[in-house]
């Protein structure tokens, strides 16, 4: 019994998702240059989801508070 229920809180753990590296939810710092990829609604028609990969300054301009977002659609980081 002491095993299936270590082997079921390990299974909760290992799928639980990250929160790719920031402590109290927003996004990571970065440059100007970093670009934060994040999930995006997949176009009509399709039941694909998209990930884009935009500078804060470019999601801003799509209307998207990055830091406020970041904890339910970021995906990574790059730069």
């Amino acid at each position: 019994m002491t095993s299936l229920i270590a082997l079921v809180s390990f299974s909760l753990l290992a799928g639980a998702p990250s929160a790719a590296g920031s402590g109290n939810g927003a996004a990571p710092a970065g440059t100007a240059a970093t670009r934060y990829c994040m999930k995006a609604e997949p176009a009509t028609g399709s039941r694909v989801e998209a990930v884009r990969c935009w500078t804060r300054a470019e999601w801003a301009k799509q209307g998207v508070d990055v830091d406020n977002d970041w904890p339910r659609e970021g995906v990574r980081v790059i730069g």
